[in-house]
């Protein structure tokens, strides 16, 4: 693509796509087709539209949505209505791997063909796929990475472009359902409820999940007749301050990994003379594996509009961003109407609950890229920037979110919140132990004879955990914590199921990913995928991770073909290459790339 503004013009579709989010083109500057007197005399635009930068990722969104795929003249015309330089405005359309810049059918089916997915069957089921829907049949087949149903695996999502877009899930999919799916979206199987994903619903123990599969996650009066918003009233009894401090007291961790202390980082945003403050919720969990946050969101979405709403008053936000997994189209139906229902009862907007506080949350989808669940990439891709991470300091909770104090929580730590003010800090601490607090939420799926969201208390074994799901006979590895954790054997499922236990194991919890593969799967293959994975979803921005990863592709790969002079040199050369991501990488991907793999050699001795 040319570096500046072509002759390439916008098709009247096209032009109409933009100009519903952004509305008409006011000036010949901005794109418009006639140059009136005032354009010649004065230019519009400049700052004031630069201002709308963060307008490009819903743009692309809007057209890609509208035609299928983002050609030069839709680009430019985008590119003139917020006065971004082409040349960026392309190097972020071709970052994501939902967008395509150039032709593709209107109809796109995405196949997982993931760890979960993969051992389901998702080659077999691709192949299939390919055989009836081939050059000719006006639908793209793509093959990817984890959607988020690994409970329902092998799975398949169709996204057919049009006003509107309309979506389909095929999941559990066979080769029927996939085609069903993309050649008529509307007349694809209902999805199933979310108590499908959720094997212990109606439990009474429950406390974050109690609501899915009891309340309708559409009604809003259902959610506060089953005590929704009562949080929310605490919340504005005791006060900003007050809040942080049940939440430090609770010893509330952040449930997407890192376990940061979720009150000092309130804390922080809340002291920071800057303003405004941000709140962003995190809700796009790409390791392959998690879905707990879809579940989540598709159960109870009105939980987490409310648990944004508490969070934003601590740290005296006035605006938040919801940045939702481009793969989660229910989550994204459920999300837009919960926070559009409590708009118009006055539980958002500009004065909350008659409290004179104002807040609202904004949707932004992603549009896949696993690199963005790191949250200053996340910044980057609202901002309308390519979504790679920066290097800290400064932290976000001093400069985050367009350079402004920023508080970044995912779906299951702020849900989380809503516990600790109903029921006091000290009786949520009363649950787990004294360095992990509360319950958690595994996703689990494999070899399982319940797959799905499961939650248990903090320090329940990981052996407890496996026989809630049904774990099946056989068991030959279990990889806790995704593609980014580590595998652990079967004759250590004594793992206790903390923070600081599965330190001390030598592995790490993660975001609660829980993977159980049998005998029958073959962990080389598996591995090379972890390795494609990485190497597919890398940035590019450090040569650390942009070069470690493809080598520790292509060193897998000769293992698993045979192909090389010696497996030995190819395990030094991985350990070299593993040893040099940890250490050097910018962000998280590239740090934890070698995990999984080195897991493997040592403790299952993989290619002994």
């Amino acid at each position: 693509m040319d570096l500046r503004f072509g002759d390439s013009r916008p098709t009247d579709e096209e032009r109409a796509a933009v100009n519903t989010l952004l509305g008409p083109a006011t000036s010949a500057w901005e794109g418009a087709d006639e140059r009136s007197d005032a354009d010649l005399r004065w230019a519009r635009g400049g700052r004031v539209a630069r201002e709308r930068r963060d307008l490009l990722l819903p743009g692309l969104h809007a057209l890609n949505d509208r035609i299928g795929w983002i050609s030069e003249g839709a680009l430019a015309y985008l590119c003139r209505r917020l006065t971004v330089p082409p040349a960026q405005a392309y190097g972020v359309a071709s970052f994501y791997s939902m967008f395509s810049v150039e032709p593709r059918p209107r109809t796109v089916l995405r196949v997982c063909t993931d760890l979960a997915c993969a051992t389901a069957g998702a080659a077999q089921l691709c192949a299939g796929i390919e055989s009836r829907l081939g050059p000719g049949s006006g639908v793209a087949v793509e093959r990817g990475p984890c959607l988020g149903l690994c409970e329902r695996a092998p799975a398949a999502l169709a996204v057919q472009a049009g006003d509107p877009v309309r979506t389909a899930v095929a999941a559990p999919a066979t080769v029927e359902r996939a085609v069903l799916a993309a050649s008529s979206p509307d007349s694809a199987a209902e999805e199933p409820p979310a108590t499908r994903a959720v094997p212990q619903a109606g439990d009474p123990s429950l406390i974050l999940l109690r609501r899915v599969g009891v309340v309708n996650p559409s009604d809003l009066d259902d959610y506060r007749a089953h005590g929704g918003y009562t949080a929310l009233r605490r919340a504005f009894a005791i006060g900003p301050a007050g809040v942080i401090r049940e939440v430090t007291d609770a010893g509330l961790a952040g449930r997407g990994g890192a376990a940061s202390p979720t009150g000092r980082k309130w804390l922080g945003t809340a002291s920071s003379p800057d303003h405004p403050h941000y709140l962003v919720c995190n809700a796009d969990e790409s390791e392959p594996g998690s879905f707990k946050d879809r579940v989540l969101m598709e159960g109870d979405p009105y939980a987490l509009v409310e648990a944004m709403t508490i969070a934003a008053y601590a740290i005296g936000a006035h605006h938040g961003y919801l940045y939702l997994r481009g793969e989660y189209p229910r989550a994204l139906r459920h999300m837009e109407h919960a926070i559009g229902q409590a708009r118009a009862r006055g539980l958002l907007g500009d004065d909350v609950l008659g409290q004179g506080y104002a807040f609202d949350i904004e949707i932004r989808r992603g549009a896949g890229a696993y690199v963005c669940g790191e949250e200053t990439a996340l910044f980057h891709s609202i901002e309308g920037y390519r979504g790679e991470p920066r290097t800290t300091p400064p932290f976000p909770v001093e400069k985050g979110l367009f350079g402004k104090p920023t508080a970044t929580n995912n779906v299951e730590t702020l849900v989380n919140v809503l516990p600790i003010l109903t029921r006091g800090a000290a009786a949520y601490a009363a649950t787990g132990t004294p360095g992990s607090t509360g319950t958690k939420l595994y996703s689990v799926s494999g070899s399982v004879d319940r797959p799905g969201v499961h939650e248990l208390p903090f320090g329940a074994t990981l052996g407890e955990l496996l026989k809630s799901a049904g774990v099946r006979d056989r068991l030959r590895a279990v990889l806790l914590g995704g593609a980014a954790g580590g595998f652990v054997r079967p004759d250590e499922l004594d793992i206790p199921l903390t923070f600081e236990g599965t330190r001390q194991a030598g592995t790490a919890l993660g975001a609660g990913v829980v993977m159980a593969f049998d005998d029958t799967v073959p962990l080389p293959r598996l591995l090379l995928r972890i390795a494609e994975f990485f190497r597919a979803e890398s940035c590019g921005l450090c040569v650390p991770c942009r070069v470690g990863t493809v080598r520790q592709e292509e060193a897998l790969r000769r293992i698993a073909d045979r192909s090389g002079a010696s497996a030995a040199d190819d395990l030094a050369l991985l350990r070299e290459v593993g040893r040099a991501m940890r250490d050097a990488s910018v962000c998280g991907l590239g740090q934890s790339a070698w995990n999984a793999v080195e897991s493997a050699v040592d403790r299952l001795g993989v290619y002994a």
